[in-house]
Parts: C-alpha cells; structure tokens; sequence
C-alpha cells in the first residue's frame, strides 16, 4: 500500500499595473498573464487566466491518462488533447465557466484499443485537476490504430 503524502504547490503572482500580472513559482520561467481580449480592457498575444484553466485540465487529463496507460501496459504512439472552456450565466446568476470539453485522441495498437478506451475513461474520473472543479469536465474520446478509427465515446 502506498503512503499518501500532503502536497502543495506555491505559486506568487505579481500585479504588473493595469490588466497584466506575472506569475511564477520556483525556479521555473516566469509568465505573464492578462485579462483575456474577450474581456475589456484585455490584452492579445498573452495567456489568460481561463485559458490557463483550461491548459491545467487537458494536460492533468492527458498526463493522467499516459500515467495509466503505462501502469496497465497500454502502448501510447500518440495522444492528442484539445480543450474547450464554456462560459456564460450559470444557474445561481453569475457569468463563468458552466463546462469543459475535452476532446481526446489516441493512437494505440490494435490489439490495445479497447484497454486504451477503457484507460481514457478512468483518467476522467481521477484528473487531480477535473476534480478539484465545480463544474462538469466532458470528455469525447476516439482510439484508433495507425491508419484507422476504432471506437468513440463521449
């Protein structure tokens, strides 16, 4: 049995005046981020904060998804996520994110198309990230051998 260990993950972002902050943490490469063009006074050319959220859960899902594709043995020759972030009203009247949509494709070997089916659907039930959210994270998966398409779900 493994020992579940308390993380955390410090980040510092810095007001840069106006609709522009910077980010960073560790001694990783400093980003900024802005209010995105959408929104006024936003700036192009510049990640934002949705679009972040929408990065941190496609690359939780597909980080996830090739951490049990290699627990089960599941050869991956390739996999593709595209993400999707849905804002409008929500129920309770205020304007956000009301869903996600994960578009995901993988290439697998024949014989392991349905155990990468499989794999693709227990990646969303367990994305640190998907599940940390109020709001529903859908995911479209199509699994297909070199040359051709074998199963979708969504």
């Amino acid at each position: 049995m493994s020992t579940v260990k308390a993380l955390r993950f410090p980040v510092s972002v810095e007001w840069r005046g106006g609709r522009l902050t910077a980010a960073s943490t560790r001694s990783k490469p400093e980003i900024e981020v802005a209010t995105p063009p959408e929104f006024r006074g936003g700036a192009e050319g510049l990640w934002a904060p949705e679009e972040l959220l929408v990065t941190a859960t496609a690359t939780c899902y597909a980080l996830t998804l090739a951490a049990i594709a290699e627990k089960r043995e599941i050869p991956l020759h390739s996999l593709n996520v595209s993400g999707t972030g849905h804002l409008s009203v929500r129920d309770d009247n205020r304007f956000g994110f009301v869903a996600i949509e994960l578009d995901v494709e993988i290439e697998t070997s024949a014989a392991s198309s349905r155990a990468a089916d499989s794999a693709a659907r227990h990646a969303n039930d367990i994305c640190i990230v998907s599940l940390a959210l109020d709001i529903p994270v859908h995911v479209g998966v199509v699994v297909r051998t070199p040359g051709e398409r074998l199963l979708v779900h969504g």
